[in-house]
């Protein structure tokens, strides 16, 4: 059994101790802290993480990670670690199909963000549970945000979004994942086509 999303996690958490608390990530206005107080609170607090995807609900979800994000920096990231095992997303079922996009993007966001940073040397399989992720997603996300195109990842496959696509996507799959989750300027791809297009569309949520 594949423990990817274990294995980011606790590699995000050791990174954010050895940052500290007020670095920067690549979610925009968002600090070390910030990003694990987002983790804490989507782990643990169910009635507060669903305003990221319900709008009526995201200043009482907004209130409740600063709530969280107030506490002691050792502490928050002791709870990222150690998720509760009835976390409806982190729960052991779920974890992998959950969190192993999650977690290796919010690790890239600390990491990205740091002067003088290069792309990780991922295992096969990793790179694998990534991409069979980014197939799951991609073609949603792409049509949401209007986009036709093809997507394509050298030993893993392709996939096409929409109706005769105008634009290559093209790069390792933890790259695409970051790049189709609006990580945009920090993902490692090759695009063909009507670059300018997918570029400027809004991805991610």
């Amino acid at each position: 059994m594949t423990a990817y999303a274990r294995r980011e996690r606790a590699h995000l958490a050791d990174l954010l101790l050895s940052l500290g608390p007020d670095r920067p990530t690549l979610c925009t206005g968002w600090t070390t802290r910030d990003l694990a107080a987002h983790l804490v609170v989507r782990d643990r607090r169910p009635d507060a993480s669903a305003g990221i995807l319900l709008t009526p609900l995201r200043r009482y979800g907004e209130r409740v990670r600063l709530a969280k994000a107030a506490q002691p920096y050792e502490r928050l990231v002791g709870e990222l670690r150690t998720p509760p095992w009835w976390s409806p997303v982190s729960n052991p079922l779920l974890d992998e199909v959950t969190n192993t996009v999650e977690f290796f993007v919010h690790h890239e966001d600390a990491r990205r963000a740091q002067p003088s940073w290069e792309p990780r040397e991922l295992g096969r399989g990793e790179q694998a549970a990534l991409w069979k992720a980014v197939r799951m997603t991609g073609k949603l996300t792409l049509r949401r945000a209007g986009v036709s195109a093809e997507v394509r990842s050298e030993g893993f496959g392709s996939f096409v979004a929409g109706d005769h696509p105008s634009v290559v996507l093209s790069g390792p799959p933890g790259e695409i994942a970051l790049f189709l989750t609006g990580r945009k300027e920090a993902a490692r791809v090759t695009i063909s086509g009507d670059e300018q297009r997918l570029r400027s569309a809004r991805l991610g949520l």
